[in-house]
């Protein structure tokens, strides 16, 4: 199975914990502001619907091109993979939390 190199990203410690100490962050907003709360409201529901009218449009398209991204998918994969390879070698940070 082949890596996937935005997964590999998301696990870094140092990416996972930044992410979760936004989302904690965003959520303590949310629930201390209502006026906040709303607005983000608003705002989370416009994201959702440009992005299924963006995937909706998108298909037709991918359909098409999907055999011959698939390769050139991979290969881009692969060289990211040991960018991260090489990241993660030369900056023993990123496997620590945030708060380290």
């Amino acid at each position: 199975v082949q890596e996937n190199v935005l997964q590999r990203v998301l696990q870094l410690p140092v990416v996972s914990s930044t992410c979760e100490s936004l989302q904690r962050t965003y959520s303590s907003t949310k629930e201390a502001h209502p006026l906040m709360a709303s607005v983000c409201q608003v705002y989370e529901r416009g994201v959702q619907g440009a992005g299924a009218l963006a995937m909706w449009g998108m298909e037709p398209v991918v359909r098409r091109l999907e055999p011959q991204c698939e390769s050139a998918v991979a290969v881009a994969n692969n060289l990211a993979c040991r960018g991260l390879d090489h990241l993660e070698e030369k900056i023993p940070a990123l496997q620590y939390p945030v708060d380290k």
